[in-house]
């Protein structure tokens, strides 16, 4: 079922599957519930500044999920688009699931949604350009260059349904380009590079050349003598995407309940009260301005907002069903407790001052290999990546060498932190391991006073 036949046939495709399978049976099953995970997507790699490789992707997956009292069992297979024959195979999944189901054992943590709650999302109003537009658009520019990337876009459907009668829709239209220019004159810098991402539901030609001059000013920068520094502690600019990945890696158990009532959280000195961070640090789980779907696989639906820090203090947890039929609390989240629609509010700074703002310092633009050191106090190690530079008097002076962080999360934004950007960006999960996954971070640029660097 390719997205030219239309946004209303997929929606009436999946209702006709959904009333089939999740009617009442004789089965002795107390609930019936129908998932459906699909995409028609544009896969596209560049090298050297031209196509490798293009690919074009649809897949669509049902699960049936079965529940009698504590027990449950579930069984995923591939669709073909003709609903008559899916319909068909579904049931004959459904019968051999209902035979096997007294063979599961109880599962006492087990909750089911007490509720009835649909929702509904459909970006019927997303401006993918025209692939081709956009290959010729990215070669055009990149001209002369060594350019390296990877572009995904398409249509992702996430649907849920059960014997209860309800009904949830989700489906958004959205790119990602990730890309790097490497330097390619002399040998010896050949492995630097400049990387850039440029992602959202609707390709503005203009707004990509405005970020490939910018990669292009970066890379001019490349070239000059690198600048070792020795271990130490430097002021330091975080653009955005440093700063999504040190947040990202907080979701590491940093914010379930499960992680924080068992000890092993890396946010357990913040919730006791023994640190704080700054209060400009706002981190909330946004469900409505991301990408994820509203709902989790079991029919449970998000909350809008989950505020997991308010100025700078431990709110409110991630709760999974297990966990808040453990718990006695809410659910909000998927079984893994993890965030997968994450924003930091911005704060004042207008990123055009950032290297004033800075004057002296480290200007990051890429953290990697993000890891913990000492998960109790929240402290992680990672590596300088791409384009970062040492900068003088508000001047990009020259890049520097690889170098390796390791400090207090809660030290670096608490205490540390200076000021936030006003502009946040928006940088959607580049998983596609097998299909294209919907989470995303939005964060801004973080000015801080001292980051402690160890090689």
């Amino acid at each position: 079922m390719a997205e030219n036949e239309g946004w209303v046939q997929m929606k009436e495709y999946f209702d006709a599957l959904a009333d089939a399978v999740c009617r009442p049976t004789p089965d002795a099953v107390n609930l019936v519930m129908l998932n459906l995970a699909s995409e028609v997507s544009d896969f596209v790699r560049f090298n050297r500044g031209a196509v490798r490789q293009m690919t074009h992707v649809e897949q669509h997956e049902a699960t049936v999920t079965l529940v009698d009292g504590q027990r449950r069992i579930a069984a995923s297979i591939s669709l073909g688009g003709d609903a008559d024959a899916d319909i068909g195979r579904l049931l004959a999944l459904r019968s051999e699931l209902a035979a096997d189901l007294s063979m599961v054992p109880p599962d006492p943590h087990l909750r089911m949604p007490q509720t009835v709650t649909d929702t509904w999302r459909d970006d019927t109003d997303a401006a993918l350009a025209p692939l081709q537009d956009i290959v010729a658009q990215v070669i055009g520019e990149s001209a002369g260059l060594d350019l390296v990337g990877f572009y995904a876009a398409g249509p992702v459907v996430a649907a849920f349904a059960d014997s209860r009668g309800q009904r949830n829709w989700h489906r958004v239209r959205s790119f990602h380009l990730d890309w790097s220019l490497y330097c390619t004159g002399d040998p010896a810098v050949r492995d630097r590079a400049v990387k850039s991402t440029y992602a959202g539901s609707r390709w503005q030609a203009a707004d990509f050349s405005r970020r490939m001059a910018a990669a292009r000013q970066r890379l001019a920068l490349l070239e000059r003598p690198a600048r070792r520094l020795s271990p130490g502690a430097f002021r330091a600019w975080l653009e955005p995407a440093a700063v999504v990945e040190m947040i990202g890696t907080l979701g590491w158990g940093g914010f379930g309940i499960k992680s924080r009532r068992t000890g092993t959280s890396p946010l357990n000195l913040l919730e006791s009260g023994g640190a704080t961070l700054s209060p400009q640090f706002q981190l909330t789980e946004a469900t409505a301005g991301g990408l994820a779907p509203a709902f989790t696989p079991t029919g449970h639906v998000r909350p809008d907002e989950v505020p997991l820090i308010v100025a700078g203090r431990c709110a409110q947890p991630l709760v999974s069903a297990r966990s808040a039929a453990e718990f006695g609390v809410a659910a909000n989240a998927d079984e893994d407790e993890y965030p997968v629609s994450l924003s930091l509010a911005g704060g004042s700074l207008d990123p055009a001052g950032a290297l004033a703002a800075l004057d002296t310092g480290l200007w990051i633009g890429n953290l990697w290999y993000l890891g913990y050191s000492d998960r109790q106090c929240c402290r992680m190690t990672g590596m300088t990546r791409f384009a970062s530079f040492w900068v003088e008097g508000g001047e990009i002076v020259a890049p520097i060498d690889v170098m390796r962080f390791d400090d207090s999360f809660l030290r670096l934004f608490g205490e540390g932190l200076i000021a936030l950007s006003n502009e946040v960006e928006l940088l959607p999960s580049n998983d596609t391991y097998g299909r294209r996954h919907l989470g995303s971070v939005t964060a801004p640029g973080a000015l801080l006073a001292d980051m402690r660097f160890t090689l």
